[in-house]
């Protein structure tokens, strides 16, 4: 379905803030988690530049019933920024400023086109940093983060983005500014509507500035890693310094097929085994944490454990971490990964996951590598399959859902970080309950009447006005 967009033309824009060029269209039509096949072109690209811009857009694009959909850098693996029904794509991009800095407060004020290293590096010109930073961070926005509710590899001990944001300034789908949340460190006035933009992929609301808190710098930092002789010694390993409240600030699983991978890509010499990788942030204290840790792994098999204080080794130690996605999808020419895989399960259930995860791989005779933020229970996966081979796809499809059906019958999720966006829609259901799911719809009716924002992502189906769009946008 295709809109007519010409009243862009009568906005208050300049000239190179709206585009219906193609190619800028097409770039807008997928992210890193769209199929080849299963992009949907806007109509026009749209760049605003400020609160302002994104005000009158949405308001203009609600008058005339367009559809609306954030984009920035594009990183989404579950199709969160990419439109259902062509319409608008909003690049935030250019949003891109620190507005504020106050060190004195730990708060630092950024537009959503700020990507996250930026945070970082100018938190650090003061002696601090931004503590839940994804892996992606160098790579994807803030604004990006706030809408998928991310985390990263430090939620162990930090908490995941939301943890960190103090306000919110956000736009309504009728153009409508409001402020969420408060500088003040906590509040009980009114209702938490900044918690409830952050994780809503841009269906309620599209963020223009947020209040971010920072944190000191640790005085003292080990890192490295540990060898297993087997996964489920490894798994359970990370389940007991949990459960025994090791202050870990990173613990991270790679089955020995990623550390594979890893070494094929990033070029590492990572021992073909189940690993755990660590890292400790203390002020003091850090070797008897250090210690406490290498005692239960030794318990459970560990056959190597190497913990030092930062360098460059450990740097590229968690590059090669990094860098595990794209190891996947290089590893192998002749497979494909199916869809990324980001369940999160209660601790106790974590080995429990992970062995349940490499049965079906083995029943099923698909390659299912696993890794993850360990320590919060979060487990990636890719199921790699053969294409052009019908029946492994059908059963690389069947092993993914059943590890997602597992995850949300142990009271766990379908999705740790990535959103639903157009991926994970089928489980909402599942996970939460219909009368839940229903809640969720009358606050996206109440706040957006009339489907503009981000329509058919979240719910199974998009409803508008009272009916309900389809994929074809009828």
């Amino acid at each position: 379905m295709t809109h007519d967009v010409a009243f862009l033309d009568d906005l208050s824009l300049a000239e190179d803030q709206v585009t219906t060029v193609e190619a800028t269209r097409e770039s807008h039509a997928s992210d890193w988690g769209t199929p080849d096949g299963k992009e949907v072109t806007p109509d026009a690209v749209v760049y605003p530049e400020s609160t302002a811009d994104v005000s009158a857009i949405l308001a203009a694009a609600t008058d005339h019933d367009v559809p609306v959909t954030p984009y920035a850098a594009g990183t989404s693996l579950e199709g969160n920024a990419v439109p259902a029904f062509a319409g608008i794509s909003m690049d935030l991009m250019r949003m891109d400023e620190v507005t504020d800095f106050r060190p004195d407060d730990f708060q630092i004020d950024v537009q959503p086109g700020v990507m996250g290293s930026v945070v970082d590096e100018r938190a650090g010109e003061a002696g601090m940093f931004f503590p839940p930073l994804p892996s992606s961070g160098d790579i994807s926005t803030i604004g990006g983060m706030l809408a998928n509710a991310a985390s990263g590899m430090q939620t162990v001990k930090y908490g995941e983005v939301a943890d960190w944001v103090l306000e919110i300034e956000a736009v309504l789908a009728d153009g409508s500014v409001i402020s969420a949340g408060s500088r003040a460190v906590k509040t009980s006035s009114g209702y938490n509507l900044r918690d409830l933009l952050v994780g809503s992929e841009g269906t309620l609301a599209i963020i223009t500035e947020a209040t971010l808190r920072l944190a000191g710098r640790p005085e003292q930092i080990r890192g490295g890693r540990a060898v297993f002789e087997t996964l489920d010694g490894a798994a359970a390993a990370v389940e007991d310094t949990i459960q025994s409240g090791v202050d870990v600030a990173k613990i991270e699983l790679v089955d020995a097929e990623s550390a594979m991978m890893a070494n094929a890509y990033s070029g590492t010499d990572l021992p073909d085994s189940p690993l755990v990788f660590l890292e400790f942030h203390r002020n003091h204290g850090i070797e008897r944490e250090v210690d406490f840790c290498r005692s239960i792994f030794e318990h459970h098999g560990a056959t190597r454990f190497e913990v030092a204080a930062a360098d460059e080794g450990m740097a590229d130690l968690w590059e090669a971490r990094k860098d595990m996605a794209y190891a996947m999808q290089t590893y192998d020419p002749d497979l494909t990964p199916l869809h990324p895989g980001d369940i999160t399960v209660p601790i106790s259930r974590y080995a429990d996951a992970i062995r349940y995860a490499k049965e079906l791989a083995e029943e099923h005779d698909v390659l299912v590598p696993c890794f993850g933020h360990a320590g919060d229970g979060n487990v990636h996966y890719s199921v790699l399959v053969d294409e052009d081979d019908p029946e492994q796809v059908e059963a690389g499809e069947e092993v993914y859902k059943r590890i997602v059906e597992f995850a949300i019958d142990c009271g766990g999720t379908c999705t740790g970080e990535h959103g639903i966006g157009l991926g994970k829609r089928e489980y909402l259901e599942r996970e939460h309950g219909e009368a839940t799911v229903e809640a969720m719809r009358k606050v996206k009716r109440a706040l957006d009447p009339t489907d503009t924002l981000n329509p058919g992502k979240m719910f199974p189906e998009t409803v508008d006005g009272g009916r309900v769009r389809d994929r074809d946008g009828q």
